[in-house]
């Protein structure tokens, strides 16, 4: 019997791949420990890990803005950003943040933020008109935020740290869904 023709590859990395290694990566870094920290990265200051997990709700809080803006601007993406949002809002409320407006449902009014600094209170430039622009400028906030959180993973507390990479490796994947979303 034949073999049927193999199906047609597309070019880069396959999207199986490309998140399993931003998991093990993010894994990785959030499970280590700084030298000489015997218990592991639990003594941290606290006042540091307070501040870091401030930024990092206020960070995903500025995101949710920026889906609500997109969301507005072009309905017929609804279907592609409504669970990205919703994984963004859950963000929000693992770093204990949520009480400035981030619901579970896109806000009509929304708050967007320039793509390299996603907090809500930054002034935004106005949502492209094409949706692939939109979709790109979108990516772009989740991939500058994710490279941010991965950097920032290396100075954290233990469970602090796991938490940013876990979210850093989620917000590497939503880039990716964007980026394909986008063609």
């Amino acid at each position: 019997m034949p073999y049927p023709p193999p199906s047609r590859a597309l070019p880069g990395p396959r999207r199986r791949t490309l998140l399993a290694s931003a998991a093990g990566t993010a894994l990785l870094a959030g499970c280590s420990s700084a030298p000489g920290d015997p218990d592991g990265g639990t003594s941290g200051s606290p006042s540091l890990a307070e501040r870091a997990r401030a930024r990092a709700a206020r960070d995903s809080e500025g995101l949710v803005g920026r889906y609500d803006a997109v969301l507005a601007a072009h309905p017929a993406l609804e279907r592609l950003l409504v669970p990205l949002r919703a994984e963004a809002v859950r963000h929000v409320e693992a770093f204990g943040g949520g009480a400035s407006g981030a619901s579970a449902s896109p806000s009509p009014s929304p708050s967007p933020s320039g793509p390299g600094s996603p907090s809500p209170s930054a002034s935004a430039p106005a949502v492209p008109t094409d949706e692939r622009d939109a979709l790109a400028e979108l990516a772009a906030a989740e991939r500058t935020l994710a490279d941010q959180r991965a950097k920032a993973l290396l100075e954290m507390p233990g469970e602090l740290a796991r938490l940013l990479a876990s979210v850093a490796a989620a917000g590497a994947a939503h880039a990716f869904l964007l980026t394909e979303g986008a063609r």
